[in-house]
């Protein structure tokens, strides 16, 4: 598996952001994590891309546990194996788009403007390569965003809220080039908050105050080759408040429908 998640947490005080989720993803499946704001699903995606660390439990890529490694480490797993897409741009506003693109290899490799114009080629903006942000739509910024999350080749694309500010005609062209790094073997974990936008993964889990509280196949056969790989179910264990019986798959239901009682959700 690429990833795996193995009972973890993440505790601020009295709160438990994310409360005992186990979960394994092997290379290049295309899953989406689920919730309303304030589900935990953002610091469950800070915590599998290496910017936070779990208060309990371990988060494991292509086998190594990263609560092993030192900040040092942490990068290169950044760098090497991980691709970010976040809801807000963070573009330079100075810098052009191919500019932008490049400030990602200067943390990998020897910096390679063709080598960037080609990641904004496939995009579909190699002719927007000099155009400052500013002079960017916000769809155009945010295929900018997906193609410098590309340029070190990621095993993982990890993007949060993607197109969450993006109208309909770019938010299809979004998916459309996440279909497209999912065809060629990338992982790609999409957190969000809009059902269209999660159907389009082969896997659903949703989560609601930190808890694990459904997973969905929407790819029958994806499910019977995990399930032949040896994929477990997503889980949460039994001392997580809204747990179900302990360590076992939970039907998908939906979270503003269910309030967190502690006890089993119907």
């Amino acid at each position: 598996m690429l990833l795996e998640l193995d009972h973890i947490s993440k505790i601020y005080g009295d709160l438990h952001a994310v409360d005992d989720l186990s979960l394994t993803v092997p290379q290049g499946e295309w899953l989406a994590i689920v919730g309303s704001s304030g589900s935990g699903k953002t610091t469950l995606m800070n915590m599998i891309g290496c910017m936070d660390t779990p208060s309990k439990g371990s988060v494991s890529l292509e086998g190594r546990k990263l609560e092993d490694l030192n900040a040092g480490q942490l990068a290169d797993v950044r760098k090497n194996l991980i691709g970010l897409v976040f809801q807000k741009f963070y573009l330079v506003p100075h810098l052009t788009a191919v500019e932008n693109v490049m400030v990602a290899q200067y943390y990998h490799s020897v910096v390679d403007e063709k080598q960037a114009l080609e990641a904004l080629k496939k995009v579909g903006l190699k002719d927007r390569a000099h155009h400052l942000p500013s002079q960017l739509s916000g769809g155009e910024q945010q295929r900018v965003c997906v193609a410098r999350a590309l340029i070190n080749n990621p095993k993982l694309i990890l993007a949060d809220e993607p197109t969450g500010n993006l109208d309909e005609k770019n938010e299809k062209i979004v998916l459309d080039l996440f279909r497209q790094l999912h065809e060629q073997g990338t992982t790609v974990i999409v957190v969000t908050h809009d059902a269209l936008v999660a159907s389009c993964a082969q896997r659903e889990i949703m989560l609601n105050h930190g808890v694990l509280v459904g997973e969905k196949w929407n790819d029958k056969n994806a499910r019977d080759a995990y399930v032949a790989a040896g994929g477990k179910p997503a889980s949460t264990g039994s001392d997580a408040e809204g747990a179900q019986h302990g360590d076992s798959s939970i039907d998908f239901i939906d979270p503003t429908k269910a309030a967190k009682t502690g006890g089993d959700h119907e």
